[in-house]
């Protein structure tokens, strides 16, 4: 039976040539919001991997708004021409549709990169006042984000709109809104972190309005004939915070919008939760969003086997995959998996030779799966 992972998917006016995607992958690497060398060497070796679709990683719309002040933005010239650089780069060496993650990270802002202990940052190492829905600090020993008034949430809604159009001048395929892991507009929709007593919190409906406003001003923005994503969460894996079901809502609300496709993920509203990590553990909100909605989904989660990945998108549960860590271990994962899957995945032409049917004698290169 052919692979079901190397068929076509449309998403919009996006024709994929097979399943197999990358996530966007926060590399704190960017210098004053704009990306350079590391985003030219990292995201072009993705771009040639054989995957057909490629996501920028979580790219700040404002300078606040980034996790760290090692991540990239699309707010000023500056960062849209290092943005651009980048994507003619890619557009350059491969087809595959190229996009962007719009991100705020809220409460979980002005940070240190992972590999420098991750926790806030002090005044002293340039520390900036955070926004959230609600004046909760992320965890013991995280400052309190200043609560959001109606000023600031049009201004931040103003500047996802600004960054989609940069994205637009730039030349992207589609834009992908990040409303998961804990950032601000997660951080609206989890009762984990919104507290509000006004038309923004308590019910679903209220949690999901800000959001769903920042999702329709991008789309307004960005070209009708391109896609907009996003990037949504399954559960908050805590008792009284996001489930399921709300995700199902959530999906179903974007779609109305003209959301073209969504990713499942979860997790990340607080450092705490109890998430049973383990083999496409994100899957099955995956599987019921797209069962309810109807709506392009795809899935993550610890993807890391081609039959695992066969097994999800053959068995209805995603239409696509969303590879991140396979994917850097790996930056030749989806040409592996057609081997291991009896299918085909493209090559640039000069590397068409190691494509293993065309090696002498019949000899195919060690260590794929």
């Amino acid at each position: 039976m052919a692979s079901q992972l190397f068929t076509p998917l449309r998403i919009g006016g996006i024709e994929l040539p097979n399943r197999i995607t990358v996530a966007p992958m926060c590399q704190y690497s960017a210098v004053d919001g704009a990306m350079g060398d590391w985003h030219i060497m990292h995201l072009g070796a993705l771009a040639i991997s054989g995957a057909s679709m490629l996501v920028m990683e979580a790219t700040g719309v404002t300078p606040e708004g980034r996790i760290t002040p090692h991540c990239p933005g699309l707010y000023s010239d500056a960062s849209e021409s290092a943005m651009k650089r980048v994507a003619d780069f890619v557009r350059g060496i491969s087809p595959i549709a190229l996009g962007v993650q719009l991100a705020h990270a809220g409460r979980k802002a002005s940070s240190h990169r992972p590999w420098q202990g991750h926790g806030p940052l002090k005044a002293e190492e340039g520390a900036w006042q955070t926004l959230a829905p609600s004046a909760l600090p992320l965890a013991a020993g995280w400052p309190a984000p200043h609560e959001m008034g109606r000023t600031e949430m049009r201004r931040v809604t103003a500047a996802f709109a600004a960054a989609a159009k940069r994205a637009s001048r730039i030349g992207l395929d589609f834009v992908e809104l990040h409303s998961t892991h804990g950032y601000l507009l997660s951080e609206f929709l989890s009762p984990l972190a919104n507290r509000r007593g006004d038309e923004y919190g308590g019910s679903l409906e209220n949690r999901m309005r800000y959001p769903l406003e920042v999702f329709r001003a991008i789309r307004a923005a960005f070209p009708a004939d391109r896609v907009v994503g996003a990037k949504i969460s399954g559960s908050d894996f805590v008792d009284g915070g996001w489930t399921p079901d709300e995700a199902v809502a959530y999906a179903r609300a974007l779609k109305a919008e003209g959301c073209a496709y969504v990713t499942v993920s979860g997790g990340g509203v607080v450092p705490d939760a109890k998430i049973p990590v383990g083999p496409g553990y994100q899957v099955p909100f995956a599987g019921r969003v797209k069962k309810e909605t109807g709506i392009v989904t795809g899935a993550v989660g610890l993807i890391s086997d081609p039959r695992q990945a066969e097994a999800i998108v053959a068995g209805g549960q995603a239409d696509f995959i969303s590879l991140a860590r396979a994917m850097l271990f790996n930056p030749r994962w989806p040409q592996h998996a057609a081997v291991a899957l009896g299918a085909e995945a493209a090559y640039p032409p000069q590397y068409e030779r190691a494509a293993p049917k065309l090696w002498p004698l019949g000899r195919t290169p060690g260590g794929i799966a």
